[in-house]
């Protein structure tokens, strides 16, 4: 039988406890036989609760309470950081943004961001595409946001909530369409830049979304708010005070429940947010019901946001959404042919009609990809869940030499037995909801 590291008994001070990977029945059997206290160890999972990942929990129970919690983790382990020292710096992009798939554009961000540090082009990258990527980026949060709510509503039997998040999310979803041509795994932010620029309509389309929006989310509050159900499941429920979050690092909406208003895109500013009117969200109940309702708010200041960056994309027609340094910029200009399919002959009699060394270095800059100078950077953002950060290394060549992400699910995930233990199994439920964790990003 292969070893399992939660396998095996232990002796507590209220006596002998068993834990069990469900081929140990037998020695449970025979323990509690010989042992009046009435205490067992199951699986929660491994499963597959709604969107959030496959994730297995190790319960400790005491009749319906729960003594001890464990979060066992690496079922949805891809090697994505791995696989990054194979490909070029720019193919990275396409590994990064399947990680924490709820929220792809944050990852392809910060990952981008340490790029273009380690290239020294920060001040390089148009604005059009900083404006862009806060765009995107907003977007992205609500969401991501949605999808929390719905499935945390969809866990405690608010169903109505599910249905509506889900039917909101699908109209973000259209406009990542609209805009990158993929509802998700866009690999659309780029180190220089972004891939293209606006498709035709694309303002109008999102200003509709936000109208909509601005009608919808009130439905949320008048659902939940202060319906007496919802609340008596989330209220005092994973609760977790300002130390206790401090001390194991947690960030996000779970952090900014304590009452502290730390958000990076105040605090350390990046993408141009100094430049943008919002507010951070607090809340000061420390519980699951508290992240719920700043969630909500901040879907309202992300509107906001988004309606800000519109405005100004509005009086950037025509920018430059790449840096115009040609050896970096990644060659994207795409355009569609008379029969549907890209790239036009147009841009291909452009590439190839200029000059050999042009047709070279393109072919060049496509299989090889640029050179990042050696050294190392870190740029932390502000994702849905909290801190994410990518912690980029380069050894001067074409292929990223390592690179480690400081994924906020991860680090967050920790909050999960001081969450429920001393509570009930249904309250474990919530308490791992109102902490959001994305297992995509959790594993990589």
């Amino acid at each position: 039988m292969t070893h399992d590291m939660y396998a095996g008994t232990s002796e507590t001070t209220e006596g002998k406890v068993f834990t069990v990977t469900g081929q140990d029945w037998d020695s449970i059997v025979e323990g509690l036989a010989e042992d009046v206290d009435e205490r067992i160890v199951v699986n929660m999972g491994p499963q597959h609760p709604s969107t959030h990942g496959v994730l297995r929990l190790i319960l400790e129970l005491d009749g319906e309470t729960v003594t001890e919690a464990r979060c066992g983790i690496g079922y949805l382990h891809t090697g994505i950081e791995k696989n990054m020292e194979y490909r070029s710096w720019v193919q990275g992009t396409t590994f990064v943004t399947r990680m924490d798939y709820l929220s792809p554009f944050f990852n392809e961000a910060t990952y981008c961001l340490g790029v273009e540090r380690l290239l020294d082009i920060e001040d390089q990258v148009p604005e059009k595409a900083n404006v862009m990527r806060v765009l995107l980026m907003e977007l992205n949060r609500i969401s991501s946001h949605l999808v929390c709510i719905a499935t945390g509503g969809m866990e405690i039997g608010a169903l109505t909530v599910m249905t509506i998040g889900f039917r909101e999310r699908e109209l973000v979803l259209d406009l990542f369409e609209l805009i990158t041509g993929l509802r998700m795994n866009h690999a659309f932010i780029r180190p220089g830049g972004v891939a293209q620029d606006l498709p035709p309509g694309a303002l109008d389309e999102i200003r509709a979304f936000v109208a909509l929006m601005k009608k919808r989310l009130p439905e949320y509050a008048a659902l939940c708010n202060a319906n007496p159900i919802f609340r008596a499941r989330l209220d005092g429920v994973g609760h977790l005070d300002l130390e206790g979050v401090m001390a194991l690092g947690i960030t996000g909406p779970v952090l900014r429940s304590t009452g502290y208003p730390w958000d990076l895109r105040k605090t350390q500013p990046y993408c141009g947010y100094e430049d943008y009117d919002f507010d951070v969200q607090t809340w000061d109940t420390c519980d699951a019901y508290g992240r719920f309702r700043i969630r909500l708010a901040e879907m309202w200041e992300s509107l906001k946001l988004v309606e800000q960056a519109a405005e100004r994309l509005a009086g950037l027609e025509g920018a430059p959404v790449m840096v115009a340094d040609k050896k970096i910029a990644w060659p994207s200009q795409l355009a569609i042919g008379s029969d549907g399919m890209g790239n036009s002959l147009d841009h291909i009699r452009h590439i190839m009609g200029e000059s050999m060394e042009g047709l070279i270095h393109h072919f060049k800059l496509v299989t090889e990809g640029f050179r990042v100078p050696p050294g190392q950077a870190y740029v932390p953002i502000e994702s849905p869940r909290g801190e994410l950060g990518a912690h980029v290394v380069s050894d001067g060549g074409t292929r990223p030499f390592r690179t480690h992400f400081r994924d906020p699910s991860f680090t967050n995930l920790q909050a999960t037995s001081v969450m429920s233990e001393g509570g009930m199994i249904a309250d474990v439920i919530v308490a791992i909801a109102s902490i959001d964790p994305v297992m995509g990003g959790v594993d990589r």
